[in-house]
């Protein structure tokens, strides 16, 4: 590469670095958008089906029942919550947080029109939702 082409290289390149700059700055001060309702965090799930019905389950350990949300909205399942920190952890000096707390959300798409919202439990920090299926 020439010198010539090594500096409109790098010129580019700046001028690149520059762009996404300004696009993560116009971003993070977009007054549109609240940190507070954004969901830290997606719980995993494990779904299975018979031929009447579908099971998810999410894991979402120390949440309690009215700190979740289940609805069904259109053709997507939404699981919905918040996990808070232990009350004594507020004031303690954390040394290791590899558990995710904080509001949570997780959207899984289903077959349109084909599966109604059955029973939901939550049991030993697991969420077991059931969708019927339409005959």
């Amino acid at each position: 590469m020439s010198a010539g082409g090594a500096r409109a290289w790098m010129w580019n390149e700046a001028l690149a670095m520059i762009e996404r700059a300004e696009s993560l700055h116009r971003r993070f001060f977009d007054p549109t958008l609240s940190p507070v309702q954004a969901p830290s965090w997606e719980p995993p799930i494990d779904i299975f089906e018979t031929d009447r019905e579908l099971w998810i389950v999410a894991t979402l350990p120390g949440v309690e029942p009215g700190d979740l949300d289940v609805s069904i909205e259109s053709d997507v399942l939404r699981i919905a919550g918040r996990r808070r920190l232990q009350p004594g952890a507020r004031s303690a000096v954390i040394h290791r947080l590899e558990t995710p707390y904080g509001r949570f959300e997780r959207r899984i798409h289903l077959p349109l029109n084909e599966l109604t919202l059955g029973r939901s439990d939550l049991v030993n920090g697991c969420l077991y939702v059931t969708l019927a299926k339409q005959p």
